[in-house]
Parts: C-alpha cells; sequence; structure tokens
C-alpha cells in the first residue's frame, strides 16, 4: 500500500480509490508493476474523459497487467456464454455459502489475452501463512463449484473446469501426503515433495476457466 501511495502521488484519484484494496488484490506485484498499474489506471481514465482514477480503472488496469487487454471481439456462441457464466456463478454460490473461504471479490466472464475467458477472484482479509483443514475443504468446494453447477444446470459437464481439477488434485494429494490431514494415514509424509510445503497463502484465489 505504501508503494501504491508513492506511485500515485502524480495521479488524481476519485476520494472513494481503496488503496488497501488495490494492495490485497496485487500480492506479488514489483515496484515496477505497481507503478504500471497507475500508469494504466490514469491511461483509462483519460480514455474515458475522467479527470481522476477511479477504483474501477484500478481494477481494470490491475486485471490488465495481470491476464491481457478486454477482448470483447472474441466470439462466443451464446450457449458457451451462458455456461460460463453458470460456471463461475457456481464458484462464487458455494463459496458464499462456505463458512471457511476467502470473501468473494469479483466475477468475470469477460475474456482476455490468448486463453483467459472468465474467473472468479476472492481475497484474503490478511497476509495468512497457514491453512486449516477446514479452510481448505471449503477452498476445494469452491473449486469445484463451477463443475457442479455445469452438471445442475445442463445435465452436462465440459471441458471448462479443467484448470480446477488440476488445483484440486494438488491440493488433495498435498493435504494427504505432505500435511498429514487424512484421518486414515496420519501424520506421516509420503513422497517427495521439491516445493517448500510451508508457503504464503496471501495471493487472491482464482479460479479461472481458459
Amino acid at each position: 500500500e505504501d508503494i501504491l501511495k508513492v506511485h500515485a502521488r502524480n495521479k488524481p484519484l476519485e476520494p472513494g480509490v481503496d488503496l488497501s484494496k488495490v494492495a490485497r488484490i496485487t500480492v506479488g506485484f514489483t515496484g515496477a508493476d505497481l507503478a504500471n498499474l497507475l500508469n494504466e489506471a490514469a491511461l483509462l481514465a483519460a480514455r474515458y474523459g475522467r479527470d481522476a482514477v477511479t477504483q474501477a480503472d484500478m481494477e481494470e488496469a490491475r486485471d490488465k497487467v495481470c491476464f491481457g487487454r478486454e477482448r470483447r471481439s472474441r466470439k462466443i456462441s451464446e450457449r458457451e456464454r451462458k455456461l460460463t457464466a453458470y460456471h463461475e456463478s457456481g464458484h462464487a454460490l458455494v463459496g458464499l455459502h462456505c463458512e471457511h473461504t476467502d470473501p468473494l471479490h469479483k466475477i468475470t466472464i469477460i475474456p482476455r489475452g490468448q486463453s483467459y475467458l472468465c474467473a472468479t477472484f476472492s481475497i484474503p482479509k490478511e497476509d495468512v501463512y497457514t491453512k486449516s483443514k477446514l479452510e481448505l475443504l471449503d477452498q476445494m468446494a469452491m473449486t469445484l463449484g463451477g463443475r457442479a453447477a455445469e452438471e445442475i444446470i445442463f445435465g452436462d459437464i465440459t471441458t471448462g473446469a479443467g484448470q480446477d481439477i488440476e488445483v484440486v488434485t494438488r491440493l488433495a494429494r498435498m493435504m494427504v501426503c505432505a500435511y498429514g490431514m487424512n484421518d486414515k494415514i496420519g501424520p506421516i509424509k509420503y513422497g517427495d515433495f521439491r516445493s517448500h510445503v510451508h508457503v504464503r497463502y496471501d495471493a487472491p484465489p482464482v479460479h479461472e476457466s481458459s
């Protein structure tokens, strides 16, 4: 947040702009990334004829830096657009009904870049270095909410949940084999995990489809 304030000194910001929220959705950004985000937000404000940068400009600039430009011209059939909307709504609804998930921040079904099609964002309230079993189970439930919505609404499933399944599979394996969170197997480590077991859980979870 302090770095954002430095780069925002010469940028006119609307009174409602919350830099603390911007900081929470830009975890992992370098100083140069944050400077780029502020510049992009200022360009967006100028493009739309505004005298000051809004919170929406900040959000749009963040998405552009992370995922690329909007591709509203990308041809998507009405069926796939509807399926995408229900898929992301599935993530959101499950997340809202899970006690231990991070607060829902935003859903988008606007394509960006070459492969980005849609996403559901959750933002943690604070930096977190550990996750409980209940939190991980709720995270898995939310991640699979998109696939569940497809089955309920359309009576069919698609490849849209491919990345969700990859994320959940890795998380389940880590819970059983590295974190000792399986009652039958117990606190025993199975396998050789090269990645750090204790990781910083402060990046906003993103349920993305491509």
